[in-house]
């Protein structure tokens, strides 16, 4: 498909969903952005379980940390062979960066998924409202397609929003999953870490 041919389907695009079109490809652009950011900031797979991963950087500290977890695992160990006080503290404090940055945009996402259908929905009511004002003044059946047409077209933003909502509403799910799982590790890291310090004080 040619540049010309993308700028005419855009166009006929934007005529059929009228005037709620603009705010939904807003909602899809600010949907993928939101998605694709979180996808990126989770995207490396766990590949130990957090007590191996925390012994290993004990005995490899200079290999790198390939995810969130791991790299919170080497600022705590960090933290305790400095042998800080109030080392929860500190780890509270440290980790609250990583618990923020997994859930960057995810308001956004959800606010987006709820909104979408709401505009299509809209668009339709709209559109309704134009066919049946048509129909009273007998303009709609000298345009192609006539009665069915015009109900297709204010049928086109429903489909629209829901086409933004549905894709949206399982990558979110999956990506909730996964940050309350990053969320689990990070709190399991500060009690074996404290666990640790706590033990290596008695001695």
């Amino acid at each position: 498909m040619d540049p010309t041919e993308l700028i005419i389907l855009t166009k006929a695009l934007f005529v059929a969903g009228g005037i709620v079109m603009p705010p939904l490809v807003l909602c899809i652009l600010l949907l993928w952005y939101g998605l694709g950011y979180r996808f990126w900031v989770m995207k490396e797979p766990r590949s130990m379980g957090v007590r191996d991963m925390l012994k290993y950087y004990q005995e490899h500290n200079e290999k790198p940390a390939k995810n969130i977890v791991a790299r919170a695992v080497k600022q705590g160990l960090a933290f305790k062979n400095k042998g800080v006080k109030n080392l929860r503290r500190h780890l509270d404090a440290a980790f609250y960066e990583y618990e923020r940055e997994i859930g960057k945009f995810s308001v956004l996402i959800h606010v987006v998924i709820l909104i979408s259908p709401l505009l299509g929905l809209l668009g339709t009511v709209i559109g309704m409202i134009e066919t049946f004002d048509s129909l009273a003044t007998m303009t709609l059946h000298s345009q192609s397609g006539g009665i069915a047409g015009g109900i297709s077209q204010a049928l086109f933003t429903t489909q629209m929003g829901l086409t933004v909502a549905i894709p949206g509403l399982l990558a979110h799910s999956i990506l909730i999953r996964k940050q309350r799982q990053i969320e689990q590790d990070l709190s399991q890291v500060k009690d074996l870490l404290c666990h640790q310090a706590i033990k290596s004080n008695e001695k």
